[in-house]
Formats: structure tokens, C-alpha cells, sequence
């Protein structure tokens, strides 16, 4: 709040008056609340407004929005600019507005707590977000303001990341990376900042589109892009993801001495095995099992799923840890990770390598017969692997081709895991989890960093086996921390929303499968549907469709049960070196159990919501940013095959034109409407599909098509297709029906 001042003696207050009462009042101050302060009613407010406007034009104080502050000075709320990181990581930011006859901008740093009262890290900050932050002044000369973040502006700010490029004749450009962006950017000589042309750069827009291009002026040289290996950059910067460690944070890494054995359970006996895929470099899970010996539980299996213990390096409230917490988890590209954890730990000291002794977390579970869990219980370990082993490696053991080192395996390790795996089977097909069939394609590149070819790694009870232990191990973390009332990071994912069912209905319809109204959906009613088109053309395009009905999963403090798995209650535990959830769960078992005071800390429970919301939003990050360098990768790759024909589907329908997914690649891209031929197409919302007005020319998703490459970019991963097949037949859509049936008329060529 503005601090009241005395009434002024004469009509208006003097201009020291007005500049010490906005220096020291406390909250925003404009006309309004200065008015109010010294009483200055009626006409006198004219000429308020006239003293505040040449005070502002002679430099003393400046304006921010409807406030006002002293010239130099920043008002309690302001929007910042946030342009990198310290030594500790902490973000740092300056301020959006700034007369630069003040000189040189304030730094601010932004305190990780988001202003009270406040969600502000519901979608965690970046380098190059412009935010609303309350700040305040402190004794430092270097930074010599805290902000606390209110929230996230909508958008980027003026910051846009593109490739720098000389165009003949035309000067100095920039070629922005986002898809969205339709033009490019004019780069006025002297503000080029020494970029050479190929390299990323980040550039700040001086002057909108108005007569000719935008201009901007280079601001940051981000590296040559020329080489593939460089492409997942792009990404990196476009999203702010956090790609190099702070100094102190390394320096703390790599300090860190070897776990004491005191008061942990031994398990180096027990003949503990990785399974991972084959290029995996670190690893944080191991499994065991074997037949129940309790004559109570015949035919039951007793399972052991050990996790690496990061939390005995990775202390609440060090460096380490607040770097891992904004980081949120580690991001995968397929020319590199960046690691949540430093690779002194994540590669080293929690890695479960072969014969070497580890710190663990032990989840000790017995099931019946049919599946069902009867027991379980935790423990602070020491284990020893017996054998780091691949999917394939282990699979083709289980099959009768061991090698070398699964030949004496086989009998003491692999056939009571996959016998237990059978047992847990059955309680898995009991539950009825939502089975989706959708292939997950993975990019194998050549020493350049190029793409050498695609494939759909095969689906093997090898990785099934793993995932359902993980699954049951996440189940037990849950029940127990919920028992016992620990506060956790719940791993929720709710039910579909009703309109989503409703969509997906009416697109049922459109393949012959009736949906009853009202229904209350289970996994078991989506799996009913998608055993129905198993073996059907359209089979793809309904796993897809029923994928986008759901819910997207989210980290929470409450618990609300997993909708997809059908569980009451999970939480992600068996993943700490590469999830910061993972090593939330893992403190609290410690806190539940006393199992040490590495535990979690009052920080760590008094900021558990905003930590569910920024690890929430850092998945969604990482997860565009992955997607988007696999189009990048793809775009360059198909960039030297111009006019080539390739087999795909239509993966998506809007009233702009058809996405096309290719079958080789996975690649997508687009065919605006106005290039299918001479008709208009209209959009049937309901169908999913454009139709052509006169002719009936239908294009629906998930049909099959030939398409031709017109354009690849790969700086923005862009992929624009010319239809080559024709639609399948359908009938003419009357212009008096568009309105009825919510239809949308695209443009014609």
C-alpha cells in the first residue's frame, strides 16, 4: 500500500514532495493513489497530471505501466526480462523497460519461491521469459534487487532464437526457428555482434513489421548449427532448459565421498540384475525374484526392486539439489542428454554398475498366485549387480540363445524373473490398465550426427517385465507414504474429460462403433474399442484418437489415483537419477521409515505444491523440446529428397489442411486445404476429415495416402506435402448445412 503524506500546504505538492513519497511508499503509486495522499481534488488533478509529465520528461522519474518511479529506481512490481543463470544456478533477470541515461540495468535475482499468495512456478521460468515479479531492494552491489516471481507473461518476450544468414543484395537476416514465425528478421549492420552466418543466435526485435521486415540486433552467439549434432540446441535454447551445470554445483558433485554402509541392509548376496536398452549409460533400477518358500502362498513369488539411494548425495537445500529442482528431470535427444544430476553421479556414484557395491532403496514385495500383492516393505541397502544386461540380451536368454554371460544366469536369475513376471501378469490383466498399441519410433544416427535409419524398436516381455515391476514398486511407494500420512508427489492421472468422451463418440460413429451415452468410461471400455479395430486399416487412427481423449498425467500432492494403469494410488519412485519427483518419494520413505536424516526437510515440505507444478511443467518442456528435435533431424534428413513420393496417413484434420505422418519415417508435415484441388473443403469437426462442397472428395483422418515432399526446413522442422492420391468418395455438403452441422469452409486454391 502507498503510505499516506500530509496534506499539502499549497494546491499541489513541490517536486521533492512527489519524488520522496514515491521512493518510500511501499506499494505501486500512481495518479490515483499520489491524488489521494495529499488531497488533491477537482481541478488541481489537471495539473497533478501536467507537474508528473514534466517531472517524467526531465528524467526524475520514469514511468512503468500506470506507476511511477524515481528515474534509476524500480517500483515494488515491475515486469522483468529473465536473461541467464548465476554460479548457483539462481535465475537472473533485468528489467523489461529501462532508460538507458540511468545507466546500466539493475540484475535482479530471482528468489526460487514464488511470491505468496501466488502459482507463479506452475510453469517454471526460463532464460528469456518476461515475467511480473514483486522485487525489493538489498545491500548488494551486484544484485542489488530480489524478485519474487508472480507469474509468467503469456508468450516469450521480444527474445527470438533464429539461424543467421547473409542474403545477397539484402544484408545481414535472421531466419527464426519457430514454425509459427512467417518472416524473417532484418539485421541492421552494427548490430550483427560479430554472428557469422549458420550460427544460432539470439536476437531482440527493435522495430515491428511494418514497411518491409522487422529488425532486430543480434544479442547472444549460440553456436554453428551447421552440424547435426548441433540441432538439438535449438530446442535446448528455444525452451531455456538448463544445459550447463554451475560452478559451484560441479564443485559439490564432485566432493562428494564414497556412502557408509552403517545401518543399511546387506543385500550384495542377493544376485540383483540390470536390464536396460543397450546404450543405456546409467542405471538406476535392479531386479530379483524367486518362488515363494511359504507354504501359505503356494505358486506366489517374492519380487526385489532396488533403486539407486540418490538421496544419500543429494542433500535438501544444496546445490546439487536446487539445480536438480530446476531442472525437474533429464531431457533426451538423440544425439544427447542433459542430465538432471552431474555425471559424477548419475554415471558414477548411483549408477548400479556390474560388482560394484551401491547405496539402494529396496522395495520387497510378495504376490499370490493370480498377481495379487499381499505384502511389502522397504530398505536402506548396499547391493552388488550381478550382471548388467539388454532387453535383447536378456530376451534372447529367455528364448533359448544365451550368450557367454547369460548362459549361467539363466537358471539361478532370468527364468525365476520372468516366471515371477507371468505371476504379475495375471494381476496386471486382472486390473484391465488402458493398452494402447502405439509404436514409438527411434532415430539411429551415424557418426556425423546424421540420421542412418528409423526404426520401431520391437516390444519384447523383456521391457514389459521391467515395466510392471517398476509399476508395483511405484504402487507400494504410494500405499506406504499414504499410510502413513508423509507428504509425497502423487503421480495422477485423471479420468477423460466428458467433452473429450463426447468427441471421441461422435468419431466412432464415423468407423461403425457406437459408444453408449452416459457411459462412465473405464480402461477396460478403451481397450474394448481398441481390440474391436485390432487388424483394421483404421486401427492406427483410433489408438490415436482414443490417446488424445485422455487426461495428461501430472505430479500432485493429492492423491487422485492413476486412470490409465488403474490404480488408487502411484508415485514415481524407481527413477531418481533423471526424475526430481522420484527423489521427493525417495525422502519421504526415508522420513516414514527413519531411515537417516537425509529425509525430507521443511523446506521440502512447505514448497511440495509448487514443486508438483514445476516438475509438472519441466516434463512438458522436455517433452516438446524432444519432439521438436526429431523434427528437426527428420526435416534435414529428407531435405536432399525434394519430389520424392512418400506412403503416410492423416494424422490430423483442421479447417487449414491435412497433417500428413509418413510410415517410414514417422515424419509429419502438412498440405494446407487451398492445394487439393479446385473444390472447397469444408472441415466436419465431427468426422474429422475435409470434404469437398460439390464433389464429396473426402479426406478423413487416419486414411491412407500418397503424398509428394514440396518443402523441407530443417532450422524450423517444417515439412510441406503435395497430395498425390485422390480422397475417397463421399457426397456433396449443401452450403445450407455448414452452419448446422458445425462445419468450417476451407480456403480453394
Amino acid at each position: 500500500m502507498a503510505r499516506k503524506a500530509k496534506p499539502a500546504q499549497n494546491d499541489l505538492p513541490s517536486a521533492e514532495q512527489l519524488i520522496d513519497f514515491i521512493k518510500t511508499s511501499s506499494g505501486k503509486v500512481g495518479k490515483r493513489e499520489i491524488a489521494r495522499a495529499f488531497n488533491v481534488k477537482g481541478n488541481d488533478r489537471i495539473a497533478l497530471k501536467r507537474l508528473l509529465k514534466e517531472l517524467e520528461k526531465d528524467g526524475k522519474l520514469k514511468r512503468a505501466g500506470r506507476a511511477m518511479a524515481k528515474a534509476g529506481e524500480l517500483p515494488p512490481v515491475t515486469v522483468l526480462e529473465v536473461t541467464g543463470r548465476d554460479d548457483d544456478g539462481e535465475l537472473i533477470a533485468v528489467p523489461a523497460e529501462w532508460d538507458d541515461a540511468a545507466g546500466k540495468p539493475p540484475r535482479i535475482l530471482i528468489i526460487a519461491q514464488a511470491a505468496k499468495g501466488t502459482r507463479a512456478e506452475s510453469q517454471p521460468a526460463a532464460v528469456g521469459d518476461r515475467v511480473l515479479a514483486r522485487i525489493e531492494p538489498v545491500k548488494d552491489p551486484k544484485l542489488p534487487y530480489h524478485g519474487r516471481i508472480i507469474r509468467k507473461i503469456a508468450g516469450r518476450s521480444s527474445r527470438i532464437l533464429g539461424i543467421f544468414r547473409h542474403a545477397r543484395g539484402m544484408g545481414a537476416r535472421v531466419v527464426p526457428v519457430d514454425k509459427k514465425a512467417r518472416h524473417d528478421l532484418q539485421v541492421q549492420p552494427g548490430h550483427e555482434n560479430g554472428a557469422e552466418p549458420g550460427e544460432l543466435v539470439s536476437v531482440e526485435v527493435m522495430r515491428g513489421r511494418g514497411q518491409g521486415l522487422a529488425t532486430a540486433r543480434v544479442k547472444e552467439r549460440l553456436g554453428d548449427i551447421s552440424s547435426q549434432r548441433n540441432i538439438s540446441l535449438i530446442a535446448i535454447e528455444h525452451h531455456g532448459i538448463p544445459s550447463e551445470f554451475p560452478a559451484r554445483t560441479l564443485a559439490e558433485a564432485a566432493a562428494l565421498k564414497p556412502f557408509s554402509h552403517a545401518k543399511r541392509t546387506d543385500l550384495r548376496d542377493v544376485p540383483l540384475v540390470t536390464i536396460d536398452p543397450p546404450d543405456a549409460r546409467d542405471h538406476d533400477d535392479a531386479v530379483w525374484a524367486e518362488p515363494d518358500d511359504d507354504p501359505k502362498n503356494e505358486g506366489g513369488v517374492k519380487v526385489i526392486v532396488a533403486i539407486a539411494d540418490v538421496a544419500t548425495y543429494v542433500h535438501p537445500g544444496s546445490a546439487l539439489d536446487r539445480e536438480a529442482r530446476i531442472r525437474g528431470n533429464s531431457v533426451y535427444f538423440p544425439d544427447r542428454v542433459v542430465p538432471m544430476l552431474p555425471e559424477r553421479i548419475s554415471n558414477d556414484l548411483c549408477s548400479l554398475r556390474e560388482g560394484e557395491e551401491r547405496p539402494c532403496l529396496a522395495c520387497f514385495m510378495t504376490f499370490d498366485r493370480t498377481g495379487a500383492k499381499r505384502k511389502h516393505h522397504f530398505a536402506r541397502a548396499v547391493m552388488r549387480s550381478v550382471a548388467k544386461l539388454s532387453y535383447q540380451q536378456a530376451q534372447a536368454a529367455i528364448d533359448g540363445r544365451p550368450d557367454d554371460k547369460t548362459e549361467a544366469l539363466l537358471a539361478p536369475v532370468l527364468r525365476p524373473l520372468w516366471a515371477a513376471y507371468k505371476v504379475l501378469l495375471k494381476g496386471r490383466n486382472k486390473r484391465e490398465p488402458l493398452e494402447l498399441d502405439l509404436p514409438e519410433r527411434k532415430l539411429i544416427l551415424d557418426a556425423h550426427g546424421l540420421i542412418e535409419r528409423v526404426v520401431t524398436p520391437e516390444r519384447l516381455d523383456a521391457h514389459k517385465l521391467i515395466e510392471e515391476f517398476m509399476i508395483q514398486a511405484n504402487v507400494a511407494a504410494a500405499e506406504t507414504l499414504g499410510e502413513r500420512k508423509v507428504p509425497l508427489l502423487y503421480r495422477v492421472h485423471g479420468e477423460p474429460a466428458e467433452e473429450k468422451i463426447r468427441s471421441l463418440a461422435e468419431f466412432l460413429k464415423t468407423v461403425g462403433i457406437n459408444l453408449a451415452k452416459g457411459q462412465h468410461m473405464m480402461p477396460r471400455h478403451f481397450n474394448q474399442i481398441l481390440k474391436e479395430v485390432e487388424g483394421k486399416d483404421y486401427q492406427h487412427v483410433v489408438n490415436e484418437v482414443v490417446l488424445r481423449s485422455q487426461a495428461q498425467a501430472v505430479y500432485d500432492t493429492e492423491n487422485a489415483g492413476h486412470f490409465g494403469l488403474h490404480l488408487r494410488h502411484y508415485a514415481h519412485f524407481t527413477s531418481p537419477i533423471r526424475r526430481y519427483a522420484d527423489l521427493i518419494v525417495h525422502r519421504a520413505l526415508i522420513t516414514a521409515f527413519g531411515f537417516g536424516d537425509d529425509g525430507l526437510s521443511p523446506e521440502d515440505t512447505a514448497q511440495l505444491n509448487d514443486t508438483a507444478e514445476l516438475v509438472s511443467g519441466a516434463e512438458r518442456r522436455a517433452m516438446a523440446a524432444e519432439r521438436e528435435t526429431v523434427d528437426r533431424l527428420i526435416a534435414s534428413h529428407l531435405s536432399s529428397q525434394i519430389g520424392a513420393r512418400f506412403a503416410g496417413r492423416i494424422g490430423g484434420v483442421v479447417a487449414a489442411g491435412l497433417f500428413i505422418t509418413l510410415n517410414d519415417t514417422g515424419a509429419d508435415g502438412f498440405i494446407p486445404a487451398g492445394t487439393l484441388g479446385s473444390d472447397y473443403f469444408v472441415y466436419d469437426e465431427t468426422r474429422r476429415a475435409l470434404i469437398g462442397e460439390r464433389s464429396g472428395e473426402t479426406f478423413q483422418l487416419g486414411d491412407p495416402v500418397e503424398v509428394r515432399l514440396v518443402e523441407a526446413a530443417p532450422v524450423s522442422g517444417g515439412l510441406r506435402f503435395e497430395m498425390m492420391s485422390d480422397g475417397r468418395k463421399g457426397k456433396p455438403v449443401p452450403r445450407r448445412s455448414l452452419r448446422q452441422r458445425g462445419m468450417g469452409r476451407a480456403k480453394r486454391r
